[in-house]
């Protein structure tokens, strides 16, 4: 092998009596990072922070019981001796689309509690779940996890034989699908702020478009990860739950564009100007430019899912 990623030797550390996980801090530091760009975003398209600080702490707490949930599930029988261990959150184990599905419902109840904008938190969401997913993925590095099948790539990842798969014990070198994710996600954000800049979006197209190329992207990869308890039809089930959301995103940019949009529902992304009375849809003009600078300014400020010994996100 003439080139390869190595990995990490250590993905713990010890503080005093404290044994830390290097996963479990780069999860903090993405929940953290989704939690201050959605509350700026959805502040800076005009809505009521108060609102956005309440349900980002809602889809917090709830998106991480969905996300053990969802993990556990097909997982049972590993805890049939061990009952308790389905509680033990903090050894490792999530899944991420079922924190992305219990965190959105418990969100967007928050927000229409509040008599808040549904669409406008969706789209300040579009740009902070991909820079968490960017930066939760590294945890999978450290873990030496989720990663694809066997590969002689010059970018292949170097897994120690303890944590390679059982179908491939003689395999030196894997694809390396953290990394891939982590850089669509980078591209994924760069589109949405250019989109949001000189396009003038509809409010709700930045997270229907998240949901359409994030998921395309998840697809891809479930094809060559080697993690999954079982697949049905050759799909795992985050293949299947990809394109499932795939087929949701383009029903919503579907029902987005066909209806006739009131000056109130044009996209956060662009500022409403006063429309004569022609019987023609509202003029908006783009002002995105802020939501460009505030995804900056939130890094600026501010800036994983395995099994029992302490995997990451699947």
């Amino acid at each position: 092998m003439l080139a390869s990623i190595p990995s990490p030797s250590f993905s713990v550390f010890e503080i005093g009596p404290l044994n830390i996980h290097v996963y479990g801090i780069l999860m903090g530091i993405a929940v953290a990072t989704a939690y201050v760009l959605t509350v700026r975003r959805y502040e800076k398209f005009g809505g009521d922070r108060a609102t956005a600080e309440s349900a980002g702490f809602w889809a917090i707490v709830i998106g991480f019981v969905g996300a053990r949930f969802a993990f556990v599930l097909p997982r049972l029988g590993d805890y049939s001796d061990d009952w308790l261990g389905v509680f033990r959150i903090w050894e490792g184990g999530i899944a991420l689309f079922g924190g992305l599905t219990f965190g959105t419902v418990a969100a967007l109840f928050v927000v229409h509690r509040r008599h808040g904008d549904l669409l406008m938190f969706a789209d300040s969401v579009a740009v902070a779940l991909p820079a968490a997913q960017a930066i939760g993925r590294w945890g999978n590095y450290f873990n030496q996890e989720l990663f694809g099948t066997p590969t002689s790539l010059p970018w292949g990842l170097e897994i120690d034989p303890e944590n390679r798969p059982a179908a491939y014990p003689d395999a030196e070198t894997f694809h390396p699908t953290f990394l891939y994710e982590m850089l669509w996600n980078i591209g994924l954000i760069v589109l949405l702020l250019w989109l949001e800049r000189h396009r003038k979006l509809r409010r709700g197209t930045s997270i229907a478009l998240y949901m359409i190329l994030y998921s395309t992207a998840r697809f891809l990869l479930e094809l060559i990860r080697t993690d999954s308890p079982y697949r049905f039809w050759g799909l795992s089930r985050n293949g299947w739950y990809s394109l499932l959301v795939i087929g949701a995103g383009l029903a919503l940019l579907w029902w987005i564009y066909r209806r006739r949009p009131a000056v109130a529902q044009t996209s956060p992304a662009v500022e409403i100007e006063a429309a004569e009375p022609t019987g023609e849809e509202p003029a908006v003009e783009a002002q995105s430019a802020a939501g460009a600078e505030m995804i900056v300014e939130g890094f600026d400020s501010e800036d994983g899912d395995t099994a029992r010994r302490g995997n990451g996100e699947e």
